[in-house]
């Protein structure tokens, strides 16, 4: 595999970020599946992009890259699969603003983390980048914050720590290629769903339509974004990484305002605006410078219409049937 450069390595993780935040439109699109239905298909989706990745990183011994990457890689697949099974869970469990919050919260695990467990120092600026931008996530979901909810609120803090977990040990073996790890995490979210879905009693089968979109999803959307974070996180320090995959929470409305032509709502503009506009350092932090079960939308929350963001991805986006949305 070629080298990164710093400038390509930021390239590549705000891409990332830019895919994944485009999950919230491709979820509308899904009729019956539920949550851990889409998991196991997106997933389904995700693992040969994955697989075909490693095997042109590797020179086509993608067995061989699989072995070498070894503890690293095992935790970079516990990592993800903790994020995507956290997060739903936890858009299960909690309210939709809960969890969205919570998940941002792994922007702070891994800044914190990346002097003790990388020796990488995190830049002044960066600190402000972060802190803005996490206000602004937290004035976009004020309104639909809820006490109570624990086992849900939990579950949306591990599935941060998951996704913090997963990108410092990219960040510790960035002389490997940690796509091993990735492959490694769709499949454990495979089963992880398969096992859930067993236990209450639901069938792997959905509509070929519904399999279709999330398979698309997992292939396109999530697959070529971890293809581009994991590519980029060789080049770029651990608290750039935590800034920049913010941009994922920060497009995810405008994405349905530019293309659905639903304008946001007052908080989330004015987050973005404090963001992206009023903020310097959000610009150049970098090297230089409502509803409870099944979260289908809730007429009266601040993120309808605006898609379900997931952190990472990452990473775990849901959907309701469309005859349940409003």
């Amino acid at each position: 595999m070629q080298p990164v450069t710093y400038r390509t390595g930021i390239g590549l993780v705000v891409l990332a970020g830019v895919l994944w935040s485009l999950m919230g439109l491709i979820i509308r699109l899904i009729d019956e599946a539920n949550t851990w239905q889409v998991l196991f298909w997106r997933s389904a989706g995700m693992v040969p992009v994955l697989f075909w990745v490693l095997s042109r990183r590797s020179g086509g011994a993608p067995f061989a890259r699989l072995k070498s990457s070894g503890w690293a890689g095992a935790i970079a697949a516990a990592g993800l699969t903790l994020a995507f099974a956290g997060a739903i869970y936890a858009l299960q469990a909690t309210t939709v603003a809960n969890a969205i919050f919570l998940y941002s919260a792994a922007s702070l695990f891994t800044a914190i983390l990346a002097w003790p467990v990388l020796k990488e120092p995190v830049q002044p600026a960066t600190w402000v980048a972060i802190a803005l931008a996490s206000l602004g996530i937290f004035v976009m979901v004020r309104e639909g914050l809820a006490i109570g909810a624990g086992d849900g609120n939990i579950a949306a803090l591990v599935s941060a720590a998951g996704f913090s977990a997963f990108t410092l040990a990219l960040r510790h073996a960035r002389a490997l290629d940690l796509a091993s790890g990735v492959f490694l995490g769709g499949l454990a979210s495979m089963a992880v769903a398969a096992i859930v879905l067993w236990s209450q009693g639901d069938s792997l089968l959905i509509p070929p339509r519904d399999a279709a979109i999330s398979m698309a999803m997992g292939a396109l959307v999530l697959g070529g974004g971890m293809a581009s974070y994991t590519a980029g996180s060789r080049a770029v320090a651990a608290g750039e990484l935590a800034l920049l995959g913010l941009v994922e929470v920060l497009l995810a409305p405008l994405w349905v305002w530019a293309l659905l032509g639903r304008p946001p709502a007052r908080a989330p503009s004015r987050a973005a605006r404090c963001c992206w506009r009023r903020s310097p350092a959000m610009r150049c932090g970098c090297r230089g410078g409502g509803a409870r079960g099944r979260f289908g939308p809730d007429p009266d929350s601040i993120w309808n219409p605006y898609g379900r963001h997931m952190y990472s991805e990452w990473l775990g986006y849901c959907a309701s049937p469309r005859h349940a949305r409003p």
